[in-house]
């Protein structure tokens, strides 16, 4: 009896070792995207969220004053559902890769390109980078 508990204990043990690994990547966005080229730049890449929390955001400043200079009025928090909202109102924004978009709302067609997964740098209308950086300062409360 003895026997036939180990052998039906290595079966389900081969069986979770041989499907169980296709089953681990499943979730994984990398491994859903089809095998060739990567997205052409006017894909715009996967669709995303920001973290959430408060987003301040800053100029540089000088060597001889502030090492930045916030900028209160273009500060936000980021919520659920791809929506922010700053004190002018609440808004819906989009982020395609590294390409976000505020879509709704009072910062409606402002553009940022994401830098890292807290920071963002705000985008001029011709699509050069401006010097405003925006910093996420922690999260939703």
């Amino acid at each position: 009896m003895r026997t036939r508990y180990i052998i039906l204990l290595t079966l389900c043990a081969a069986a979770v070792a041989a499907f169980g690994s296709g089953l681990a990547g499943a979730q994984d966005r990398n491994d859903a995207r089809p095998a060739g080229s990567p997205p052409a730049a006017s894909d715009g890449g996967m669709l995303a969220t920001l973290q959430r929390g408060e987003w301040e955001c800053a100029l540089p400043g000088d060597a001889g004053g502030e090492a930045f200079v916030v900028v209160p009025e273009e500060g936000f928090r980021i919520g659920n559902a791809s929506s922010y909202r700053n004190p002018e109102g609440r808004g819906i924004y989009l982020l395609r890769g590294t390409e976000l978009i505020f879509t709704r709302g009072p910062k409606k067609d402002q553009r940022f390109r994401v830098l890292g997964e807290n920071s963002l740098r705000k985008l001029a209308e011709d699509g050069s980078e401006s010097k405003l950086t925006c910093t996420r300062l922690g999260n939703a409360g």
